[in-house]
């Protein structure tokens, strides 16, 4: 079933039951956590999910996303703009303790009394999408190479003296010596 914007909630059993596939957008402004992470984003996340019965007759989502985000660059903070995509497949439960019981393939997400909010199962895919770290091209990047190092080419730096760490025994060692003559 193809929708423009994706329910934020369905009832997961009945569409794995019937093998139904459901395909839409998510406002990426609607997801609060997403922007804690990554900032405010605007434009949408497209969603492609197929719900069905999987040979031991668990009930699954296999899905994948994309989305176009705007991350801050690490080095100068401004934003450009990253493909994010993933692809996944969950195993639905409706108690916490069922999680072990799933293969290593499938990532437990908790069903509530019949009912899945496919707005938070989106938002936690996104955020487990994102890159660990952005940088813009050197030659994009608004800090200059020269702030990329700590000292230019040819600058010698400065020697420091070598302080000893028991210097300051030494001086009490001297104090005590003096007291200990009087």
């Amino acid at each position: 079933m193809l929708t423009s914007q994706l329910p934020s909630r369905v009832e997961p059993y009945k569409l794995a039951a019937r093998r139904e596939r459901l395909e839409g957008l998510v406002a990426l402004d609607k997801l609060p956590r997403l922007a804690e992470e990554a900032g405010d984003q605007t434009g949408d996340c497209h969603v492609v999910l197929e719900f069905g019965v999987d040979a031991q007759g668990r009930r699954e989502i296999r899905g994948h996303l994309q989305a176009t985000l705007a991350l801050p660059c690490r080095r100068c903070l401004v934003p450009l703009n990253q493909d994010v995509s993933s692809d996944f497949l969950l195993g639905m439960i409706s108690d916490e303790a069922l999680a072990a019981e799933l293969p290593a393939s499938h990532e437990p997400v908790l069903v509530e009394n019949e009912q899945l909010d496919l707005l938070t199962v989106v938002e936690d895919e996104l955020i487990l999408s994102l890159p660990q770290v952005v940088y813009h091209d050197e030659t994009e990047c608004h800090v200059s190479a020269e702030q990329l190092v700590s000292k230019a080419d040819g600058e010698a730096e400065e020697p420091t003296p070598a302080t000893n760490p028991f210097a300051v025994l030494n001086v009490l060692k001297g104090k005590g010596a003096l007291k200990g003559k009087k």
